[in-house]
C-alpha cells in the first residue's frame, strides 16, 4: 500500500499534464454470465442475482466482451502520446460488495484486472466507492497542484440494484449533486434487456442512459477511449462535444 501511494505521488510531480481522472463502475455480478452467440441449454436451472436462469454451454459471456473491451481502452489511449500523459482511470467491480481492483495510477503503469463473477448488484455500493476514490484522487491533483479535467463516471450494468436501497439512494443523491455543480461527467451504460435503464437514469439528470446494441463492449470502448483523446487535447473546463454519430454505431436509446 504505501508503494503505490509513493508511485501515485511520484506520477504527479514527474508529469505536470492536466489529469482526466475516469472511474469504471462495472457490475460484475452473477448475471454477467449471461451467453449469447451459439450456445445450446443444457435443461437445467440455476438461481443466480435474484433470477432463475437457464444453464447453458458454448456461446461468450457478456464479463467476457467486457474483458475484451478493457484491453481495447486500454491499448487505444496508450498508444495515444498525450491522452496516456493525461488520463488516469481506476475500476470500481460491483457485486455482492464493491471493491476498487485497480487505483489511480499513470495508465502505463497499470495492468488489466481479470474480471470475474459472483453475487448480487450493489450498484449503490459501487457508485459512492467510486465517488470516493474520484474526490480523493482530486485531492491529490490539488496537494500537488496539478491540474484537472471534469472527473469522468462510466456505469456499466445489466441488471437492477439488489443490495442496499439506502446505499443506492445516496449513491444517486450523491451524483445528481456532483454533475449539477459540474464536478462530475457520467456515462451510464444498459448491458442486455434486462438492464436498469429507468435507475440509470436517475444517476444522469442531463444525459440520457444508453444501451449497448447487443455486446458492442469493442465499440464502446473504442469511443470512449477517442473521447478521451479528443478531450485531453482540450484546455480544462473547455465544453467537449462529443461525437454523436459514432454513438449510434454501439449504442441505443
Amino acid at each position: 500500500m504505501k508503494n503505490s501511494i509513493l508511485v501515485r505521488t511520484e506520477d504527479l510531480i514527474n508529469n505536470p499534464t492536466p489529469r482526466i481522472p475516469i472511474c469504471l463502475c462495472l457490475d460484475t455480478s452473477g448475471s454477467m454470465d449471461a451467453l449469447s452467440g451459439n450456445f445450446k441449454l443444457t435443461g437445467k436451472t440455476c438461481f443466480k442475482d435474484g433470477k432463475e436462469w437457464n444453464v447453458a454451454t458454448g456461446g461468450v459471456t457478456r464479463l467476457s466482451k467486457l474483458q475484451d473491451g478493457l484491453e481495447i481502452f486500454y491499448n487505444a489511449i496508450k498508444t495515444d502520446e498525450i491522452a496516456s500523459a493525461s488520463a488516469e482511470i481506476c475500476i470500481v467491480e460491483f457485486n455482492d460488495n464493491a471493491n476498487c481492483i485497480l487505483d489511480f495510477a499513470n495508465i502505463k503503469r497499470q495492468k488489466i484486472p481479470n474480471l470475474k463473477t459472483s453475487g448480487n448488484t450493489a450498484m449503490g455500493k459501487g457508485v459512492n466507492l467510486a465517488l470516493d476514490l474520484l474526490e480523493k484522487r482530486k485531492e491529490e491533483y490539488r496537494e500537488k497542484g496539478v491540474d484537472y479535467y471534469q472527473p469522468w463516471l462510466v456505469l456499466m450494468t445489466d441488471g437492477e440494484p439488489n443490495g442496499n436501497p439506502k446505499e443506492l439512494s445516496r449513491a444517486i443523491e450523491r451524483t445528481r449533486k456532483m454533475i449539477e455543480n459540474r464536478k462530475l461527467t457520467i456515462f451510464p451504460i444498459g448491458i442486455g434487456d434486462e438492464a436498469g435503464m429507468e435507475t440509470l437514469q436517475k444517476f444522469s439528470p442531463n444525459r440520457q442512459p444508453l444501451k449497448l446494441k447487443g455486446l458492442k463492449f469493442k465499440e464502446f470502448f473504442t469511443w470512449l477511449s477517442q473521447s478521451v483523446s479528443r478531450t485531453s487535447q482540450s484546455m480544462p473546463g473547455e465544453k467537449i462535444q462529443l461525437d454523436i454519430e459514432k454513438i449510434k454505431s454501439w449504442g441505443e436509446l
